[in-house]
C-alpha cells in the first residue's frame, strides 16, 4: 500500500546537453484532460546563478505492482529557442512557480501516478490558521527512496497569516527544516472529506515550496538560521494551466 501523496511528487533532474546540473522536486497537476509538471521557476532558469538547463528528467513508475520498476522521462524545455513552460507574475513581481505540460500519450501505459486538480486548491484562505500542520513532500538534496523512486515528507507548519500575502508577496511562510533540492515540492495539508474532491488524494494543495528565508544581517557566528521558508500560493496554477 503506497500512500497516494507519494505518487503525486516527482524527482527532477536538470540537464544542459549531456551534463547533469542539479536536482529538484516537482509534482503533477491535472486540469481537464491536460497534465502538467509543476516546480519552482528557478529550477528551469535562474539567470543570477547562470543555471540554464535545456531539459528535465523525471522518474516515472511503470508497474503498479512493483514500485522498483521505473523509467526515465525526458522533458524538453525549449522548442526552436522558445520556452515551453508557463510562469506567472503579479503586482509584486515574478512568481517563483512554473508549469510545463506533459504529453500523456508519451508516458508509459499504466503509470501509477497521482495528480492534484483544481479541487485540491483552497477556496477560503481564512480557513487555514497559523500553526496548521503541513507536509512538504519532495527530494531534499536529491534524497528519497532510491529503490522505489519515492519522495520523503518533512513536517512543517504555517508560520505566517495564510490569508495575508507575506510582505505583499505572493507567498506565505512555513516553519520546517528544508534543504536544496526541495524547490518545487508541494506543500500540503490533510483534507477533510468534501464533495467534488477526489478522495484518492485526500490532501489540500496550499503552496509550492521555493526557498529558505533568512535575515541578510544575521551574525553567522552568533545567530542560527531562521528555519523559515517561502511557499508560493498554489492558486497561481489556475492561471498557469489555462487553455
Amino acid at each position: 500500500m503506497i500512500e497516494p501523496i507519494l505518487l503525486a511528487a516527482a524527482p527532477i533532474g536538470t540537464h544542459r546537453g549531456g551534463q547533469a546540473l542539479s536536482n529538484a522536486s516537482g509534482f503533477f497537476f491535472a486540469r481537464d484532460e491536460r497534465l502538467f509538471l509543476v516546480t519552482s521557476r528557478h529550477v528551469l532558469r535562474d539567470d543570477a546563478s547562470q543555471h540554464l538547463p535545456d531539459r528535465l528528467t523525471i522518474d516515472v513508475h511503470t508497474d503498479p505492482d512493483n514500485m522498483a520498476e521505473c523509467a526515465g522521462f525526458s522533458v524538453p524545455l525549449y522548442r526552436q529557442g522558445n520556452p515551453l513552460w508557463r510562469q506567472g507574475g503579479d503586482r509584486a513581481g515574478d512568481v517563483d512557480v512554473a508549469a510545463i505540460e506533459l504529453d500523456r500519450d508519451a508516458l508509459p501505459e499504466g503509470t501509477p501516478m497521482q495528480a492534484f486538480t483544481p479541487a485540491h486548491l483552497v477556496a477560503d484562505l481564512d480557513a487555514v490558521e497559523v500553526g496548521t500542520p503541513l507536509l512538504i513532500v519532495g527530494f531534499p538534496l536529491g534524497f528519497g527512496d532510491e529503490w522505489h523512486h519515492l519522495p520523503v515528507a518533512r513536517q512543517a507548519i504555517v508560520a505566517s497569516s495564510f490569508g495575508l500575502r507575506f510582505q505583499g508577496k505572493g507567498y506565505f511562510l512555513t516553519d520546517a527544516r528544508t534543504h536544496r533540492g526541495s524547490s518545487g515540492a508541494p506543500v500540503v495539508m490533510r483534507a477533510a472529506p468534501a464533495a467534488g474532491r477526489p478522495q484518492a488524494l485526500p490532501w489540500l494543495l496550499l503552496g509550492i515550496h521555493s526557498a529558505r528565508l533568512d535575515m541578510g544581517g544575521r551574525d553567522l557566528g552568533a545567530d542560527e538560521a531562521l528555519g523559515l521558508n517561502c511557499a508560493w500560493y498554489a492558486d497561481i496554477l489556475m492561471t498557469l494551466t489555462e487553455a
